[in-house]
């Protein structure tokens, strides 16, 4: 058994409620062996999630009080995959480990390259697609599932920042060697992976999500995105753990922003190149960058090669280990490809043509394709762009660039901006786009608990609201400047929105009674900004130490969320899934006359099992 399985049986954290910790989904294989054995009461039988192999065809089975889970083979064969139990039926289970998942990836792809059960770079994901981030829970997935079948349209389903949201090697969250995140607007670090989840875990789980509802009957093809791979720093001593926490993923975004963020230019930048970089690639680059269109004097040329070189060098360095460790992996070629993107938005400022052009020529010299490229537009999380006319200017700048290379624009922190906005970035690239959305769905699910009318679930909204409180009342005196002026704004904006007065610090006790004047809402700004930390906070503490918490303390408040009814899941399902028809119809990314069928279907819902039936259908 491995330690992460080990630890979590020992504290009895199970994956029904604590899902996608471990990368495997079974975590006692000989008691549920014998529960199969036996046919024992208790095992759910996914029959819509059969599908064909090369060895013969699989169905999901589960285990409803623990969650495990195990693959039933329909034919009498225990070396299909590993640790195989023959059955007195002629059949065989086998235990959901990781290692079978990639097996039967194998399996499944030789048999039919085009299926859809697993992640994929296929058909036109890298063009034109949505990224759902799941920064909070894995409980958003079946609300993707229903949009991408209502929509006919491939997305990607799930996308996490990594180190910073998935723990990417679970041994070193066991022996607490974890590093931490910064997170200014609290004024403190965080654990990496502070939503309790490994990388592994959760692409096993997105996969049986997908085969539970019987999404892969769809034919739709989707990725999964480890996103927000950091290139440079303290990383590059890393990168081998994060490639083969990531193997599953079938698009990799590239952060390009650590490495930069450190890079100094040299006094004699064209002394520079010319000693560094090799001619015949600095005289190719010159001329793709001049030939869409964009003119650098030789000064103005090298400096930016100077500034990008190091970290391109790098980022082909953890490409070639991506390639190289799918290729280990996997047996086909539809199974090893994966998409690339260059992120560069996190970067302060704004982001200009000439170094977009001068990155993409470089990739496209060293021959690294890039799907997706990800410039710093000014962007603020949840917030409207301000001006729609300058934003197409932005937009049309880009673009200009982009289309020359056959790459897409990535608009990330795109939650929260307005339909002018998105139709903007639709009509100016053609949908040829990708929308990255993520605190909106734990927006979402603030509304689907606070809407609920069962009792557990307006518990945890008042628990999960009242340390968004408590934290955002802890920032407004801290003496980190950052902080507090963070604090301070969210909490501003919650009272002048309300309607209430905002002169409210002259002491805690002022600013306490007037945030608690408000009723408990998930439009308060302070509630959206600090909700996310919620969710593996040791027993739900608004205290910086409890933050990210990976013991069984962290634990248990992450199954709180687990746990919550059918209406608040149904409620959770519908937003996610209204906000997904609203992002692809006014990118351009489905016809309105879908989308408004879409939203009609989904308000007809009364009970959780008809949306999930639906999927399928």
């Amino acid at each position: 058994m491995s330690a992460i399985n080990a630890f979590l049986l020992y504290n009895n954290l199970r994956i029904a409620t604590n899902p996608c910790v471990s990368p495997d989904f079974c975590l006692d294989w000989p008691a549920l062996a014998v529960k199969l054995r036996s046919g024992a009461a208790g095992v759910k039988v996914y029959e819509k999630s059969r599908f064909p192999t090369k060895v013969g065809d699989f169905t999901l089975l589960e285990d409803g009080a623990t969650g495990d889970c195990a693959w039933k083979l329909a034919a009498k064969n225990t070396g299909a995959l590993t640790d195989g139990e023959a059955l007195a039926d002629g059949t065989t289970v086998f235990p959901a480990s990781w290692a079978n998942l990639l097996k039967l990836k194998n399996l499944a792809q030789e048999k039919n390259p085009a299926c859809t059960i697993f992640p994929t770079a296929a058909d036109k994901l890298g063009q034109s697609t949505l990224g759902i981030g799941a920064r909070f829970t894995t409980l958003h997935w079946p609300a993707v599932e229903w949009a991408m079948s209502a929509l006919s349209l491939g997305m990607t389903a799930n996308q996490n920042s990594i180190p910073r949201e998935l723990v990417y090697d679970v041994d070193a969250m066991l022996g607490g060697r974890l590093d931490t995140v910064p997170f200014p607007f609290i004024g403190a670090n965080v654990p990496e992976g502070h939503q309790g989840q490994s990388v592994e875990g959760m692409s096993h789980g997105c996969v049986l999500s997908k085969l539970k509802t019987g999404f892969h009957h769809r034919g739709i093809a989707w990725s999964f995105n480890a996103d927000h791979q950091p290139i440079g720093g303290k990383f590059d001593s890393r990168e081998d753990a994060l490639v083969t926490g990531c193997g599953l993923a079938s698009y990799i975004t590239f952060d390009l922003s650590p490495e930069l963020a450190q890079t100094k230019g040299a006094d004699d930048a064209g002394a520079w190149v010319q000693a560094t970089v090799p001619a015949g690639l600095v005289a190719k680059v010159k001329a793709r960058v001049a030939s869409v269109g964009l003119t650098l004097n030789e000064t103005d040329f090298a400096k930016l090669l100077a500034y990008v070189w190091p970290s391109l060098q790098k980022m082909k360095r953890r490409d070639e280990k991506y390639a190289a460790a799918r290729a280990n992996l996997f047996t086909t070629e539809v199974g090893r490809a994966y998409l690339r993107e260059l992120s560069i938005d996190e970067l302060p400022g704004l982001t200009t043509p000439e170094t977009t052009a001068i990155m993409l020529a470089l990739c496209e010299a060293l021959g690294m394709k890039i799907h997706f490229i990800a410039p710093a537009f000014g962007f603020q999380k949840n917030t409207p762009y301000p001006d729609n006319a300058a934003l197409r200017t932005l937009i049309e700048k880009q673009w200009a660039v982009c289309r020359q290379f056959g790459t897409s624009i990535g608009f990330h922190s795109g939650s929260g901006k307005s339909a002018e906005n998105y139709q903007v970035m639709g009509q100016v690239t053609g949908a040829r786009l990708e929308i990255k959305t993520s605190g909106r769905y734990t927006y979402e699910m603030g509304r689907a608990l606070s809407a609920s009318k069962q009792a557990a679930d307006q518990a945890l909204w008042r628990d999960w609201h009242k340390f968004t409180l408590e934290l955002a009342l802890l920032g407004a005196f801290s003496t980190d400047p950052t902080e507090q002026k963070m604090a301070r704004t969210f909490i501003t904006d919650a009272l002048a929105k309300s309607g209430r007065g905002t002169e409210v610090f002259a002491n805690p006790t002022v600013t306490r009674a007037a945030l608690e004047s408000l009723p408990p809402s998930p439009e308060h700004m302070f509630w959206f900004e600090y909700n996310f930390l919620h969710v593996l906070a040791a027993g739900g503490r608004p205290e910086k130490a409890a933050l990210g918490d990976h013991t069984p303390a962290g634990y248990r408040q992450r199954a709180r969320f687990y746990a919550i009814s059918d209406e608040g899941r149904l409620n959770f399902a519908k937003g996610v899934a209204g906000y997904i028809v609203f992002l692809a119809e006014n990118t351009g990314l489905a016809p309105a006359a879908t989308c408004a069928a879409a939203r009609t279907l989904l308000g007809r819902y009364t009970t959780l099992a008809d949306l999930l039936n639906d999927i399928s259908k």
